[in-house]
């Protein structure tokens, strides 16, 4: 069996790929809205639950996976470093998809800003007067609620309910709230800069499956500020930026499926 964390929208590209050859997969995703959008795909086992290392490696031993393909967002880093040790606990291979960054493509823009974690972050938004767009998900809005600005902070976030009432709970007032599914259009990026009169967007390096190019366009030809939290450095083992390339590599670690 094949394992695979599913966490981005190049997942069910990778999951399209691997039915051509097997069904026999164990996919796991974080949410259950996460696992509604595999309705499509063929696999024998979903799980919807997070899972931290223990949990991979139960899955993994009982379901005698040989294989795992980690395709986890590119800041889900409690993720990949638990399929990572549970692969390397279970003797199995490990696989990395990793989406490419872009953010080098905006680098001789100045109002396009990195930041490599939330305390720099706090010190570049003190800066910033008038409506801030927070693009990072919900799953950070505490980190920004805990930074305690002046500032207007809009969110934007899954059009979940239990994303909504997440919001909610934390303080976040309903009309701070954008529930939309990205990624998002240029001309949308632009419109809710306009519509909120925003003056700055956090963001992250989601590559180009994730908007980012279109955000950052928005932001520059809009003349706001874009902060751009950098992706956290790990050292990944058989780490592929290609999907055809992976999937080549994953079908030769299972020549049983072709003979």
């Amino acid at each position: 069996m094949i394992g695979v964390v599913v966490g981005t929208s190049e997942g069910k590209e990778i999951l399209s790929l691997l039915n051509e050859f097997t069904e026999d997969i164990f996919v796991s995703t974080a949410t259950k809205y996460g696992g509604e959008l595999l309705e499509n795909y063929k696999y024998k086992i979903l799980n919807t639950n997070p899972l931290d290392k223990y949990g991979f490696c139960k899955i993994i031993r009982d379901n005698n996976i040989n294989t795992f393909i980690d395709a986890s967002h590119p800041y889900a880093i409690e993720v990949s470093k638990n399929v990572i040790e549970a692969c390397k606990c279970s003797r199995i291979v490990y696989f990395r998809y990793e989406r490419p960054s872009i953010i080098e493509e905006f680098k001789n823009y100045k109002n396009i800003i990195k930041v490599k974690d939330y305390k720099e972050l706090k010190e570049k938004l003190k800066n910033i007067n008038g409506t801030i767009l927070d693009t990072t998900g919900s799953k950070n809005i505490q980190k920004i609620i805990d930074m305690n600005l002046n500032s207007r902070i809009v969110h934007r976030v899954l059009p979940s309910s239990l994303v909504i009432k997440k919001c909610i709970d934390l303080g976040v007032k309903i009309e701070n709230l954008i529930a939309i599914k990205g990624p998002i259009s240029y001309e949308l990026n632009k419109a809710f800069i306009k519509e909120y009169n925003a003056e700055a967007i956090i963001m992250k390096d989601s590559g180009t499956a994730g908007g980012t190019y279109e955000k950052a366009k928005a932001i520059i030809d809009m003349n706001i500020c874009g902060l751009i939290i950098e992706r956290e450095n790990i050292e990944y083992k058989n780490k592929f930026t290609s999907i055809k390339k992976l999937i080549d590599k994953v079908k030769g670690e299972n020549n049983e499926y072709f003979k």
